[in-house]
């Protein structure tokens, strides 16, 4: 497995709340991070059909462009009763034409869920997969996951996507309620994220 052995990092992301949550992770190791937004790098099309392909796809795209490492994450929602959607579409839910609605797309899972009368608890895991990938085109894979279940009515304010009707299991807090550093701990992210440290950083 390759050592990251530079001080810079590009983060093959727009989105600014993974950006951060990627920043705190790494912060501990010295590790400096830029985004794509900062380099204007265009937003990838990401037309993988796994977490994996789509996670690959933006971090060669990054590193190529920048001469820079890149990590890229590619996450999602896995549902169990709908047959593991919305999984790699998790974002495209979201979709309005004119940006991303979460709310909306929460809905549509509940919505989907009632559809099916599927019996509760509703079974799900958050996946994210991160791929670290070198200018040379050498890349290193490390999935995690956080099982829990969809509760509803959506519940607090906190994180991003769909955390406020993410129960994670061990815990009465969706991810919509709890600290953003304890979430942090726990996270499907941070199960990769102990891999990658373990693979490429310690």
């Amino acid at each position: 497995m390759r050592r990251f052995t530079g001080d810079t990092l590009v983060v093959a992301t727009h989105n600014r709340g993974k950006l951060e949550e990627i920043r705190d992770l790494l912060a501990p190791y010295g590790v400096s991070t830029t985004s794509n937004a900062d380099h204007d790098l265009p937003e990838q099309v990401e037309d993988g059909t796994t977490f994996v392909e789509n996670a690959r796809i933006k971090a060669h795209a990054a590193a190529k462009a920048t001469g820079l490492p890149a990590l890229s994450d590619d996450s999602g929602l896995e549902i169990v009763a709908l047959d593991n959607a919305p999984g790699v579409y998790t974002a495209d839910w979201a979709e309005t034409g004119q940006g991303r609605d979460f709310d909306m797309a929460m809905r549509k899972a509940h919505d989907a869920l009632i559809a099916k009368d599927a019996p509760q608890p509703w079974r799900a895991q958050f996946c994210c997969t991160l791929v670290l990938a070198w200018p040379d085109g050498h890349d290193e894979v490390f999935p995690g996951t956080m099982p829990g279940q969809i509760v509803w009515p959506m519940r607090g304010e906190q994180g991003h996507g769909y955390d406020p009707i993410f129960q994670p299991d061990g815990y009465d807090q969706t991810f919509g309620e709890m600290d953003r550093w304890e979430k942090n701990k726990i996270s499907h992210r941070a199960d990769a994220f102990r891999k990658l440290i373990a693979g490429c950083f310690d």
